[in-house]
């Protein structure tokens, strides 16, 4: 039986006579710690401040208000609910979308309204029954000690084989942490060859592609769709293979699958934009970006690439003759949203003054070429790396506004940065056919393998030189300057050297602007933090 009067609950939800009505069905079940919320920044504040065992949810708190999704996505990445904690996702609609788009954050239940006392008590004592089981696992899980987690579920098992099956996924996400990728294949083909589970498909495809097996990892999902193919998460792991495979069509094919079963994520709407935009498919894509745009307004994953994207989309479906005037009104809401909310990231601030320029070429001549000289001004002092997406996208830009030499010089600086990518150089090349932009960075990329080769073999003072030599050539290349970084931090927690430490600073000082959103952010900041004693 629930111990109700030790226990504290939250009600979230924005029509004062339903959290009324929840909070007298708690009394009237012995809770005397009852507190409620009428929007979800209100609740976000509580649970800064108190913990509560209980959180039952409204999904929809009003337009232009958070929604339940987002919530529960703010709670679960600020670690403001305990994993004992129980939380309850409630509304009065039961549509597909709604379902899966709720279900997707995986609360602990979907309660639908109305409910009564009875109702809502059996649900309850049923989520508290299964967390009191689980204890020790929820425990760890909040000390975020995946090895504690592993050996709580062995011990549940070994206390009544019978929990086995509760255990299953608390034991492949402590796996997947440890980073036991052997062991977790293992794991994941046993449930799967007992008893077929979306999540372990899921679990299994995203390791098979880690792990560089495309092809074995797309076989994963096609079989899980055929048995799942309500389970939106199966759709983006496979359009995940497909890019990296090449096919962008088939991947945005099966992409808009996702968003047709659970339309609400902005993460799945941006990625589809970006992916309809790469096949030149401009409906699509500026269908996708709005959706992103008006999704992330109240979301932790509103992200100005979105409204950038929009603009991009729209300006590219655009007629010979120029834009509409609502086109360019959309336009230009966008990008000023963009300028208004990221005042101190002069990245953004030129990206979106020459969209914006980009959008008035046919229509306003006039002030296409301020936005472009103002650009221009904050560019050139900009010492901020750009993503080789947005470097390519702002050089094509300057080309089509006349100014040549500064698209030149944007596409120089990119092939310096990230001239070791193959398929970013192939994209320079689509732009100009300056040998000295295109081949410069085939010399550095080079000598910067042979170190590779050399320190992987352990000649360490080789190695050094090489990446020396590449990274005088290409002072801004990231990778060899991470590489270079590396391979003067080899041994220096036993015998640290002064000068070689001063050496690797300076090389991480040099890719310090990198953005954040490329896939080598992470190593540079273990780097970093081991050079600088963080």
């Amino acid at each position: 039986m629930l111990a109700y009067h030790q226990k504290s609950f939250l009600i979230v939800d924005d029509f004062s006579d339903f959290r009324s009505s929840v909070r007298s069905m708690l009394r009237e079940l012995g809770v005397k710690d009852v507190d409620t919320a009428d929007t979800g920044e209100q609740a976000l504040r509580m649970c800064a401040q108190k913990r509560y065992d209980f959180i039952l949810q409204d999904y929809h708190l009003g337009d232009g208000k958070k929604n339940g999704q987002q919530v529960l996505e703010d709670l679960m990445l600020e670690k403001l609910i305990s994993h004992e904690s129980v939380f309850l996702m409630v509304t009065a609609e039961s549509s597909q979308a709604m379902v899966l788009s709720a279900l997707e954050h995986e609360p602990d239940a979907y309660l639908t309204k109305p409910f009564n006392r009875s109702g809502l008590a059996q649900r309850l004592e049923r989520l508290q029954q299964r967390k009191t089981l689980l204890k020790p696992i929820l425990q760890a899980l909040d000390r975020g000690k995946p090895v504690e987690v592993l050996n709580a579920c062995i011990a549940l098992c070994k206390q009544d084989p019978r929990y086995a099956p509760l255990c299953l996924r608390y034991r492949a996400d402590a796996l997947r942490d440890m980073h036991q990728n052997e062991p977790l294949e293992r794991l994941y083909n046993s449930i799967l060859a007992d008893r077929p589970l979306p999540w372990a498909y899921v679990g299994l495809g995203r390791l098979l592609f880690k792990r560089g097996q495309a092809g074995e990892a797309k076989a994963v999902y096609e079989k899980a769709l055929k048995a799942f193919p309500m389970m939106p998460g199966l759709y983006d792991g496979l359009a995940d293979v497909l890019v990296a495979e090449g096919d962008t069509k088939r991947a945005q094919s099966v992409l808009e699958e996702a968003v047709r079963l659970s339309p609400l994520a902005v993460r799945r709407q941006a990625l589809l934009g970006k992916l309809a935009m790469t096949n030149e498919d401009f409906d699509s894509a500026s269908r996708a970006y709005r959706q992103a745009v008006y999704q992330g307004a109240q979301s932790r994953f509103k992200d100005p690439e979105s409204n950038l994207g929009l603009a991009h989309a729209l300006i590219s479906k655009g007629s010979e003759k120029g834009l509409d005037t609502r086109t360019r009104l959309e336009i230009n809401q966008t990008l000023s949203a963009v300028a208004k909310e990221n005042p101190s990231d002069p990245g953004l601030q030129i990206r979106a003054r020459l969209m914006k320029a980009t959008s008035l070429l046919l229509n306003d001549a006039e002030t296409a070429e301020k936005l472009t000289e103002q650009a221009l001004i904050r560019l050139d002092g900009m010492e901020q790396f750009m993503s080789p997406e947005a470097a390519l996208l702002v050089a094509k830009q300057l080309q089509m506004l006349g100014q040549a030499s500064a698209g030149a010089s944007m596409l120089k600086n990119c092939a310096e940065i990230y001239g070791d990518d193959p398929k970013v150089m192939q994209n320079i090349a689509k732009l100009t056919d300056d040998p000295t932009i295109l081949s410069s960075s085939n010399a550095a990329a080079d000598i910067n393998r042979q170190g590779v080769r050399s320190y992987k073999g352990g000649n360490l003072v080789e190695a050094r030189d090489l990446f020396r030599k590449a990274l005088a050539m290409q002072p801004k290349n990231i990778s060899i300057a991470l590489n270079m970084a590396q391979s003067l931090l080899h041994g220096a927690d036993a015998n640290p050297d002064a000068a070689l430490l001063e050496e690797c600073q300076a090389c991480l000082k040099m890719v310090g602007m990198m953005p954040d959103t490329d896939a080598r952010f992470l190593r540079y900041q273990k780097l970093r933090s081991k050079a600088f004693g963080e």
